[in-house]
């Protein structure tokens, strides 16, 4: 089977600093990191260094854990991290580039290597639900 990935991107009316911390903060990724409204985060732990990991567990109706390893921080501009779960390819990679537009920033997530179709398609729900509680979670 080729390689399966997906890109999502969103314009959010926020500078690219903004937008990149946020992702490397557990409490504001403990306000966005989960795909549905009706999903939380329970817990968010990261250690933002090249090599340190973070850990999220996303509360639905059931629990769903998520963590990584950061592969590469650029500030302001890119962060590739691994991403593993239960269900995930294992060498499945997020890789977010953030480009200004203006007063805003245009976030691209990129996601790749996944087990199969539905997986991937799952997932591109999933990071455009969570791209749109990153734009409330900056907007608020």
């Amino acid at each position: 089977m080729p390689d399966l990935s997906l890109t999502c991107k969103r314009t959010i009316n926020a500078s690219a600093e903004a937008l990149f911390n946020a992702w490397l903060n557990p409490e504001i990724m403990a306000q966005f990191m989960s795909p549905r409204p009706d999903m939380t985060v329970k817990e968010a732990r990261s250690d933002a260094t090249v090599g340190g990991s973070f850990y999220v567990l996303m509360i639905g109706d059931k629990e769903f854990p998520h963590e990584g390893i950061y592969k590469e921080i650029t500030p302001h501009s890119r962060l590739v991290f691994t991403w593993m779960a239960p269900w995930s390819h294992p060498d499945s990679m997020v890789e977010l580039g953030f480009a200004p537009v203006g007063d805003a920033t245009e976030v691209t997530l990129t996601h790749t290597h996944f087990t199969d179709e539905d997986s991937r398609d799952g997932h591109a729900q999933g990071w455009a639900g969570i791209l749109g509680k990153l734009d409330a979670a900056i907007a608020a």
